[in-house]
C-alpha cells in the first residue's frame, strides 16, 4: 500500500518544526523505549493542532509500530478535520499489523461515514469492509460488538423485492450462524437473537436450525469461558518494547505461550483450515506486544513450517528481520530454513548478509558460512572461501581451527589440515586456546615428536601470565607420553616459569604432595581421600601466604575452603574467600527469659557436673569460644548443666556434621543431669542426678507406660501420675519432664533398646534431646 503523505491542512512552519524539537527533547535516542516518555507525548499530542501533532505521532509510531492504540489516536485526529485521503494512508499502514478490535471499529466508522451517501454503491462497499475486517479480527474474543454491527447493517439494507428480501435474510442467517459459533464476550446474546430471528421469520424452520446449532453454540461457548481464562492474564495496554527481564514482562511472556498452546490444541474440535486461522491471529496478536522477541517470530515460522505452508515461513522470517535487524539467531534459523526446502542460492544470500553487514561475531559468519559451502558446493567451494576468509582483518584463530577439523573429518585430509594449522602459527603464536587446538590434532595423529617440539616453540614465546594452561597441558602429555626423569623435568619446568624463585633460590612447593596428586590422578579418579584432598589444598594457601603478617586471622578454616590455584588441586567442598564471615567472637547466647540490655544471664554450672574444656569436641569449643577461653568460661556459665554434659560427652569429630546415629546413640546411652527448675523459671543451684528409667519400665511394668506424642506435664496440688520414684513430692517439674513430640525415628530407637534389653540386660536411656520420658504411676 502506498505510504503515509503529510496531512493537507493548513500549517506553519515555524509551529511543525517546534513541535518536532519539543517531541525530540521528550524522547532522547538514550531511552527511546520508555513507556512514560511515549504515553506523555501522545498525551501531549491530544492538544496539538493536526498539522503539530503529526509528526509527534509519526516519532512515536516509528519506535512502536504495533502500537494500536496510538494508530487509533492518529487517525481519529485526521477524522476530525476530515482528511480522508491521509487517513486511507494510515489505514493502509497500520491495519494488518495491529489486529486490535478498537482500531478496527474505527476503520469500519470511516468507511461507513465515506459511503453512506453513494446509495447501492456505498451499501456495497460497506458490506465488502465488514467482511475484510470480520476476516481478520472475527476470531477475537472482544469482537462480539463488530458480529452485532455487522447484522444490525445486514438488516438496515433496502429490500425493494421479494427475491432482494430472501437475500438479505440469508446473509442475515449467515452472519447469525458464524457469530454464533465464535468464542465471544457477545455469544449467549447473538445466541439469544438468533433465536428471536429465526422464529419471527418461520417457527417451523427455526426448530429445526436451532436444533442443529444448539451443539455448535454450546461447544464455543464452552471453549469461550476456557479461552477467557488466559485472555484475562493478557495486558492489551501494554507498548511492545525489547525484553529487560522485568517480572511483567516475564508474566505477560507466559501468558501469551500459554493462549497460544491452547489455541494449538483446537479446543473447539472445527475443521484445520479454521483452526489454523485463528493460531495465525493469535500469533499476529502476540506479536503486537512481544515484537522485539525473536523466539516468538521463530515459533510462528516454524510453526507455519510444520504445518507445511513453506511460503507462509518465509515470509514471518522476512518480517523478523526488518523487526530485529541485529537478530543473528534469526537469520541463522532463516538461512536454515531456506537450505532445507533447497533454495541454496536464498541460504547463500542470508548468510553474506551476515559477513557484509558487520555482525559482532564476525568469525562465527564465517565459519558456518564455510560449512554451508562444504555442504552445498563442495571441498572446493570451501577451500576458495577460507583462502578468501583469511585476508579478512576481523579473521580470529576460530576459523582455522574450524576448516582444519573440517578437512581432517570430512575431507579425510590430514596434511590439509596439518599446513592449516601451521599457517595459524604465523598469526596466533600467543594465542593459548590455539595451541591447545594444535596439540589436539596431533594427539588424534599420534605425532608425539611434533607435540613436544610445538610445546617448546610456544612456551618459548608466550608470557608467563598467560602459559599456565599450555604448560598444563605439557605435563599432561608428558605424563601420558614419557618417561618419570621427563615428567618430573616439565614440572619443575612449568613451577619456575609460573611461580619464579623465591630469595633463598628455591623453587616455589618444591617436591610438595600436591605434584604426586596431578601426577598419580585419571579423570575424576584420585590418589587420597576428599578430605587429604582439603588439607592438602589448605597447607598450599598456607605455603603462599606463610610471609605474610596479618593483625587478626584470616586463614580459611574446615574442609569448606577451596583454593584454585595453578596446583590444580580442587576440593569437592564448597567455598569462597569472597564471602564476608561474621565475627563469631561478639555473639552472644539467646536465652528467652533475657530482656534487651541485661546482659548474659550468670547461672552457675550444676555442682554434680564436671565439665572440663578439653572434654568437649574441637568444633564446639572453636564455635562457642572463638579465640578467647575466657569467652568460651563465659559461655559455659550461662550454658545449662544438661547441655553442657550432653556436650561434654560428644565424641571429637571433624568436619562440618557428625555422623547422626552416634550422636543419637549417645543421647539414648548417657545419663545427663538436669537442674530443677522453680516457679519462676529460674535454673537453681543444686542439681539433682536423674535416674532414668530402664527399658523394663518403658516396655513391661503395668505401673508405667510411655506419655502420648505430644502431651505435657501439668502441675497440681496433688502428686502428679507421672513423677519419677525418689522424687519428692512438690510442684515443680524438671526440664527433662517436658516431652518433645514424638517422631517415627525415636519409636524405632524404642524398639530397638527392647531388643536389646531383652539380650543384654537393663540400659539406661533417655534425656531432654532424645525423646519423652515415661512416668511410672501408682
Amino acid at each position: 500500500m502506498a505510504s503515509a503523505e503529510t496531512p493537507s491542512v493548513p500549517e506553519s512552519k515555524d509551529k511543525a518544526a517546534a513541535a518536532t524539537a519539543a517531541a525530540d527533547a521528550a524522547s532522547p535516542a538514550a531511552d527511546k523505549y520508555s513507556v512514560e516518555a511515549a504515553e506523555a507525548l501522545a498525551s501531549d499530542a491530544l492538544h496539538l493542532p493536526i498539522a503539530d501533532a503529526a509528526p509527534v505521532y509519526e516519532q512515536l509510531l516509528a519506535v512502536f509500530p504495533t502500537a494500536a492504540k496510538f494508530w487509533k489516536q492518529y487517525v481519529e485526529a485526521l477524522m476530525t478535520v476530515n482528511n480522508d485521503d491521509a487517513t486511507k494512508q494510515i489505514f493502509s499502514r497500520c491495519l494488518l499489523s495491529c489486529l486490535h478490535v478498537p482500531l478496527w471499529r474505527c476503520y469500519i466508522r470511516f468507511i461507513r461515514k465515506v459511503n453512506e451517501k453513494k446509495g447501492v454503491e456505498g451499501h456495497e462497499e460497506t458490506r465488502k469492509a465488514f467482511d475484510f475486517m470480520l476476516g481478520y479480527v472475527g476470531a477475537d474474543i472482544a469482537s462480539g460488538p463488530v458480529w452485532m454491527d455487522y447484522i444490525t447493517f445486514l438488516k438496515s439494507l433496502p429490500a425493494l423485492n421479494a427475491v432482494e428480501e430472501s437475500q438479505r435474510m440469508t446473509a442475515v442467517r449467515k452472519a447469525y450462524q458464524k457469530a454464533i459459533v465464535t468464542p465471544t464476550h457477545h455469544v449467549e446474546q447473538l445466541w439469544r437473537d438468533y433465536e428471536n430471528f429465526e422464529n419471527s421469520v418461520s417457527r417451523q424452520l427455526a426448530k429445526g436450525l436451532i436444533s442443529e446449532y444448539q451443539p455448535k453454540y454450546n461447544s464455543a461457548r464452552a471453549v469461550y469461558k476456557e479461552r477467557k481464562k488466559y485472555v484475562d492474564e493478557i495486558d492489551w495496554n501494554m507498548l511492545a518494547v525489547p525484553p529487560t527481564g522485568s517480572s511483567k514482562e516475564e508474566s505477560q511472556w507466559m501468558a501469551w505461550k500459554r493462549l497460544l498452546a491452547f489455541e494449538k490444541v483446537n479446543p473447539q474440535r472445527i475443521d484445520t483450515i479454521s483452526a489454523n486461522k485463528r493460531i495465525v491471529f493469535t500469533y499476529e496478536q502476540c506479536l503486537m506486544y512481544l515484537y522485539h522477541y525473536p523466539d516468538i517470530w521463530h515459533d510462528y515460522a516454524t510453526w507455519h513450517a510444520k504445518s507445511g505452508s513453506m511460503e507462509a515461513a518465509i515470509k514471518v522470517f522476512q518480517r523478523a528481520l526488518k523487526a530485529l535487524p541485529e537478530s543473528e539467531l534469526l537469520r541463522y534459523a532463516y538461512a536454515e530454513l531456506e537450505e532445507s526446502r533447497g533454495a541454496v542460492q536464498a541460504a547463500k544470500k542470508v548468510y553474506e548478509s551476515l559477513i557484509t553487514d558487520g555482525t559482532h561475531n564476525a568469525s562465527l559468519a564465517h565459519i558456518q558460512y564455510i560449512r554451508f559451502l562444504r555442504r552445498t558446493e563442495g571441498v572446493e567451494g570451501a577451500r576458495k572461501y577460507f583462502l578468501d576468509a583469511r585476508q579478512s582483518p576481523n579473521c580470529t584463530y576460530h576459523v582455522y581451527v574450524a576448516y582444519a577439523t573440517m578437512a581432517l573429518c570430512l575431507d579425510k585430509e590430514p596434511k590439509v589440515a596439518h599446513n592449516v594449522f601451521e599457517a595459524g602459527m604465523k598469526r596466533f603464536m600467543q594465542e593459548p586456546a590455539y595451541i591447545l587446538e594444535y596439540a589436539d590434532f596431533l594427539s588424534r595423529m599420534n605425532d608425539d615428536k611434533n607435540i613436544r617440539a610445538l610445546f617448546e616453540r610456544a612456551l618459548s614465546s608466550l608470557p608467563a601470565e598467560a602459559s599456565a594452561e599450555v604448560w598444563k597441558r605439557f605435563v599432561q602429555f608428558e605424563q601420558t607420553y614419557g618417561d618419570l626423569a621427563s615428567v618430573l623435568k616439565v614440572e619443575q619446568r612449568r613451577k619456575e616459569a609460573i611461580f619464579g624463585t623465591v630469595e633463598d633460590g628455591g623453587s616455589v612447593l618444591e617436591g610438595s604432595l600436591q605434584d604426586i596428586v596431578l601426577r598419580y590422578s585419571f579423570m575424576d579418579l584420585w590418589p587420597c581421600s576428599s578430605r587429604d584432598l582439603d588439607h592438602l589444598s589448605r597447607q598450599e594457601w598456607l605455603s603462599k601466604n606463610i610471609s605474610k603478617k596479618l593483625e587478626k586471622p584470616t586463614l580459611p578454616s574446615g574442609p569448606g575452603f577451596v583454593d584454585r590455584g595453578s596446583s590444580g588441586l580442587t576440593s569437592t567442598s564448597i567455598g569462597s574467600a569472597d564471602i564476608i564471615r561474621p565475627n563469631t567472637s561478639l555473639m552472644v547466647i539467646y536465652d528467652p527469659r533475657q530482656k534487651p540490655g541485661t546482659g548474659f544471664l550468670l547461672n552457675s554450672v550444676g555442682p554434680g557436673v564436671s565439665v572440663p574444656s578439653s572434654n568437649l569436641p574441637n568444633a564446639i569449643v572453636g564455635s562457642a569460644g572463638g579465640s578467647s577461653s575466657s569467652a568460651f568460661d563465659d559461655i559455659l556459665k550461662v550454658t545449662p548443666p544438661a547441655l553442657v554434659a550432653f556436650l561434654a560427652n560428644l565424641p571429637a569429630v571433624e568436619g562440618p556434621t557428625p555422623d547422626v546415629d552416634i550422636v543419637l546413640s549417645i543421647c539414648l546411652q548417657s545419663n545427663i543431669p538436669a537442674g530443677q527448675m522453680g516457679k519462676s523459671g529460674t535454673m537453681t543451684k543444686q542439681s539433682v542426678p536423674v535416674h532414668a528409667p530402664s527399658v523394663s519400665e518403658v516396655s513391661g511394668s503395668s505401673k508405667s507406660r510411655p506419655m502420648p506424642s505430644g502431651s505435657s506435664y501439668k502441675q497440681t496440688g496433688d502428686r502428679q501420675s507421672g513423677k519419677r520414684r525418689g522424687q519428692d513430692d512438690d510442684d515443680s517439674v524438671t526440664v527433662q519432664s517436658q516431652p518433645l513430640p514424638r517422631d517415627v525415628f525415636r519409636i524405632r530407637q524404642i524398639q530397638k533398646a527392647r531388643v536389646t534389653s531383652s539380650q543384654t540386660g537393663s540400659t539406661s536411656y533417655g534425656s531432654a534431646f532424645s525423646g519423652d520420658l515415661s512416668g511410672s504411676t501408682g
